[in-house]
């Protein structure tokens, strides 16, 4: 698009895609990075969402540089952690993990992390942590047993999603919603703002 900086995601998440063009803006460019997802030992979830939203910038960073085109690009990278106290709930690939997330996260509040990075066209990185509190119906075994059948869970942080069937489990939320969906608008527009990316661009036609 002639008339603004270029803006790559760093993710191939089609839920930050959609938040972001919620927000009125398309990137130019989707860069799903390789990363080590796997926490540390003994680390927390707060940093664990921090170092993999910078880790998952700077692997998209490294492409960026040696493409012609993208070279200069606005950087977006997130990462969303679900966490009961310091405990990290996997990203559910398999149906028992999600059943013991579910089970674990049933009647409880939990907490929702994501760390955005941003880097900047003169390769300075920008980085937020936010923090939503989620607190969770108890789950009848009925409820249990058609959410998992559903499938929506896979890949998800907490074997979750919220913006989909699971929304019906929450009884309280504190904080950003979007950042429960996996990237957080108010955030990742003030950031994008302060470092000088045109964030209205695309509002003049958005209707």
């Amino acid at each position: 698009m002639i008339g603004r900086p270029k803006l790559v995601l760093a993710s191939g998440s089609p839920r930050r895609l959609a938040l972001l063009n919620q927000a009125g803006i398309e990137p130019d460019s989707l860069q799903p990075t390789e990363v080590d997802e796997i926490p540390i030992k003994g680390e927390l979830p707060r940093a664990l969402a921090n170092r993999l939203a910078r880790a998952k910038a700077q692997a998209a960073l490294a492409s960026v540089k040696i493409s012609e085109e993208l070279r200069g690009s606005y950087i977006l990278a997130a990462d969303t952690v679900v966490a009961v106290g310091r405990r990290i709930m996997p990203k559910a690939e398999m149906l028992e993990e999600a059943a013991a997330c579910l089970r674990l996260l049933s009647g409880r509040n939990h907490r929702v992390y994501t760390g955005i990075c941003l880097v900047t066209p003169k390769e300075t990185f920008r980085q937020r942590l936010i923090e939503t509190r989620v607190r969770f119906k108890r789950l009848s075994g009925e409820d249990l047993e058609a959410y998992l059948a559903s499938g929506e869970w896979r890949g998800k942080a907490g074997g979750y999603a919220v913006q989909g069937l699971a929304g019906t489990f929450v009884v309280k939320m504190v904080g950003s919603y979007t950042n429960v969906v996996g990237l957080p608008l108010y955030e990742s527009m003030s950031l994008l703002g302060g470092e000088g990316y045109p964030v209205h661009f695309g509002w003049l036609n958005a209707v």
